[in-house]
């Protein structure tokens, strides 16, 4: 019997839903708002993240997913159900195949909790990638050749690197930096040394709008909005790019530090390759301007950023289900 198969990048920040043959049909935020009072779900994705720092003491709009791994049990669950019944219709007659992309880190424990969720909220099977695996097969990497490649993954929650050859990881780190934490240095910043305190929203913007891994040639700007620390009232300021890039330094160094590790650990054939090839970088943090040029000159390896970065697990989800034989021993772990 024919059982449809989804693949799902259940991101910190985002989630991205793959359909073999139908591409990517859902990109919403990872965010769940609940009433307090009955513990019901009362928004998912894009409405649920106009909520965010906006909601009366009876309703939080919260990301039930911190660092890339289940928080919050229950309400992860809700989304992932959210997603399945949104692409592909709440009646269903069969219940679908579901890959979901996890931290290259996570623990046997976290893993279980995914694949527990997933089979909770209406799978008929759960299979389990690893990101860095899943980006690379998005980046269009030929993964199953006996020849090192390298994948730099930097997500909303974490940041995946591996060297992959022969379908398998050889070297691998996962760290807990990503985007949540580039706006979490720029909250700080702008608090410190402008005394305003910024929402999570509008932290996210300014990384997009003038953010930089490394000063700009031409220094951008942009108006801020916020509270005045001091007198507690509205307050306008303008930022700068050096500001931004000056915010991120700290977090960008452990980002380099395990490209360094992962290099470290290395054996020296495939070293060799990955110099020959570069280094290949996927995740929503990728599109930071200048990232790739901060990690090159600090590793003397050439770096490149994917097509689509921000799409790069969820394509992979889906192609590898399209080719669920090929990839299933080495790759996935499964519960039916």
């Amino acid at each position: 019997m024919f059982h449809k198969r989804i693949g799902i990048d259940l991101g910190t920040t985002n989630t991205l839903v793959h359909i073999p043959g139908k591409g990517i049909l859902i990109n919403e935020p990872s965010v769940v708002a609940v009433s307090l009072s009955d513990k019901k779900v009362l928004a998912v994705g894009d409405e649920a993240k106009e909520m965010l720092g906006r909601t009366p003491d009876t309703i939080v709009a919260r990301r039930p997913l911190k660092d890339g791994v289940i928080a919050d049990y229950r309400t992860t669950e809700a989304m992932i159900r959210y997603f399945i019944n949104k692409a592909i219709g709440g009646v269903r007659f069969f219940q679908p195949e579901v890959m979901i992309a996890v931290p290259g880190g996570i623990t046997s424990t976290e893993r279980r909790a995914v694949i527990d969720a997933t089979l909770a909220a209406g799978a008929k099977a759960a299979y389990i990638i690893k990101e860095p695996v899943a980006a690379a097969i998005g980046a269009n990497i030929p993964i199953g050749s006996a020849s090192g490649h390298m994948i730099i993954d930097i997500g909303g929650g974490t940041t995946e690197i591996a060297i992959i050859s022969l379908g398998g990881i050889v070297a691998n780190t996962s760290v807990r930096i990503g985007g949540t934490k580039l706006d979490a240095a720029i909250q700080e910043s702008v608090r410190k040394k402008y005394g305003l305190a910024i929402g999570e929203r509008t932290a996210e913007h300014m990384k997009i709008t003038i953010g930089s891994a490394l000063p700009l040639e031409e220094t951008l700007s942009l108006e801020v909005r916020g509270r005045d620390v001091i007198s507690g009232l509205p307050k306008t300021i303008t930022v700068t790019s050096d500001d931004v890039t000056e915010a991120v330094q700290d977090e960008l160094s452990g980002i380099v530090h395990a490209v360094k590790s992962v290099l470290q650990e290395t054996p020296p054939e495939l070293s060799a390759d990955v110099i020959d090839k570069g280094m290949i970088m996927s995740g929503g943090s990728a599109l930071l301007r200048n990232i790739d040029r901060l990690i090159a000159q600090a590793t003397g390896v050439p770096a490149y950023v994917a097509d689509d970065p921000l799409l790069c697990v969820a394509k992979g989800t889906g192609i590898a289900l399209e080719n669920l034989e090929s990839y299933k021993r080495s790759i996935l772990s499964t519960k039916t």
